[in-house]
């Protein structure tokens, strides 16, 4: 949880609010290539649609064209994978895995093969090649994403270490950590998305299966998002201690978007051009303690407005915060321990990270208390230009660190995008 957004949410219009040419119409005539229907008359029972004559006479309907959230599509090959830049996405599912005993470099490249067929087609709406479960079968492909990373174990486990970057080393320690190693880290990491929940879980049951004997299954999380369309107008998404969160999320537009996301084409090590690593820490929320404080305590801890994100420094959510403004009591206006004062760019040298979360929520405790908070995702160049300089500033003095407790983590290096005829990871595993 940061000063830096995520990206938007979709507006309910057909146009994406992704970077221009991340998305690919599909057509709205339906997997077998039936053509759509003409419209259908007014529904005779309000909410309802109203069968066709064709139905009404019991012979099958003519396909109807699915709607811009099933019809969305992202494209697996390009510059950079998939699920990066996207715009979130309102189901998640993150899962990481281990080689299996004996697996090693060959073993992972059939699989890293197989991944990558498996989530060109399924993010085309096409169903997987073998032993496809039809939980999609009626979806189109729903913005769906799928993206992979390496872990630092994976290449010992191959016997690449000399191609590990840098930049994978461990995170430090932070005081807030209460980590379950178990549910932290692996070898390889999977990150699935899309806009229907039977599609995104389509993915993932593929993606395991896939996995078959070369890998084991270390830990899966669930997470979700307010669905597309379900605002009147695109807004930044909230979380579940409802507030904004986030604002001042790099953009692609920037002039150093890709300087500060991606590693560059020319960088090292060379199988990771255009590729970024991702931070990924499972936060809860203690909402039980954070719901005890008043609107005022709330906002205070953040330094933004609960209603509008706007910061206690007066404009709207994109209006600059000014830090050196004071009260009556001479008092600064956004306090100095807030969350958002601490976590902006100006104030960490510049350390700027893409964030794309996932709110979640795994039931309630015995005594009633919410396993819930954020599936925190971050994407950047460099992790020690990034997120841990950020980490670090939040562990000497945020006031929201009362209020959560980060029990998982894990880092990974994310490969840039397969080309035609490529898969994921190609040019680490056959460089």
């Amino acid at each position: 949880m940061t000063e830096q957004s995520s990206p938007k949410a979709r507006p309910k219009a057909s146009k994406a609010a992704t970077p221009e040419g991340s998305k690919a119409a599909v057509p709205t005539a339906s997997k077998a290539g039936t053509k759509a229907s003409k419209a259908m008359p007014e529904p005779a029972v309000p909410g309802l649609p109203r069968q066709s004559a064709s139905e009404e006479n019991g012979s099958p309907a003519a396909a109807t064209p699915l709607t811009s959230l099933g019809s969305n599509r992202a494209m697996f090959h390009g510059k950079h994978q998939p699920g990066i830049t996207d715009a979130l996405q309102a189901r998640g599912h993150l899962v990481a895995f281990d080689l299996a005993a004996g697996a090693g470099r060959k073993e992972a490249a059939a699989l890293l093969r197989r991944w990558s067929a498996t989530a060109e087609r399924l993010m085309a709406g096409e169903p997987a090649t073998h032993d496809d479960t039809d939980v999609a079968r009626d979806a189109g492909p729903s913005s769906l994403t799928i993206t992979f990373g390496f872990g630092h174990s994976f290449f010992d486990r191959t016997g690449l270490g000399k191609q590990r970057p840098a930049a994978l080393d461990p995170l430090p320690d932070f005081s807030s950590d209460h980590l379950d190693k178990a549910r932290s880290n692996g070898d390889l990491w999977v990150q699935i998305g899309a806009d229907d929940a039977l599609v995104a879980f389509h993915a993932l049951r593929a993606i395991q299966k896939d996995a078959g004997s070369a890998a084991r299954l270390r830990w899966q999380m669930n997470g979700f998002n307010r669905s597309p369309g379900a605002t009147a107008q695109p807004m930044t998404a909230r979380n579940l201690m409802g507030q904004i969160d986030g604002t001042r999320n790099p953009e692609p537009s920037d002039a150093d978007f890709d300087q500060r996301i991606f590693v560059p084409a020319n960088g090292e090590p060379a199988w990771m051009a255009n590729g970024s690593y991702a931070v990924v820490r499972r936060i809860r929320m203690l909402l039980d303690d954070w719901e005890k404080l008043s609107l005022t305590q709330q906002e205070n801890v953040i330094g933004r407005r609960k209603s509008d994100g706007a910061a206690l420094s007066g404009g709207t959510e994109t209006t600059a915060m000014d830090l050196e403004k004071t009260g009556e009591d001479g008092s600064y206006v956004v306090p100095i321990n807030a969350h958002a004062r601490i976590t902006r760019p100006d104030q960490n040298g510049g350390a700027a990270m893409l964030r794309r979360p996932f709110s979640y929520h795994d039931g309630f405790g015995a005594d009633g208390t919410p396993d819930a908070g954020l599936l925190f995702i971050c994407w950047q160049a460099d992790p020690l230009r990034g997120f841990v300089p950020v980490q670090r500033k939040l562990d000497r003095g945020d006031a929201l660190s009362q209020f959560i407790r980060h029990e998982a983590s894990g880092l990974f290096a994310v490969p840039g995008g397969a080309a035609k005829g490529e898969y994921v990871g190609q040019r680490l595993l056959e460089g």
